[in-house]
């Protein structure tokens, strides 16, 4: 189903307001290589590196947060 511009824009405007955003630098590939093993997982890439950050950081993941649906993680 394709969004409207107007859906994309109020879900943009939501992830600025209730997101923080980190730039994260792959060596070239391993980018496809993350993201294959989190699908595998059952996982988004987002959703994967989230979960390695509160388990490295000896945290949960705060129950009910929604990661923001992002093509480009």
């Amino acid at each position: 189903m394709a969004q409207t511009q107007a859906h994309i824009k109020a879900t943009n405007k939501y992830i600025a307001k209730a997101y923080d955003r980190v730039n994260l630098t792959l060596p070239k590939g391993q980018r496809e290589v993350i993201r294959a093993y989190a699908e595998a997982h059952g996982m988004s890439l987002n959703g994967y590196i989230n979960k390695l950050i509160a388990a490295d950081m000896g945290e949960a993941l705060t129950e009910g947060t929604e990661e923001p649906h992002n093509s480009e993680d």
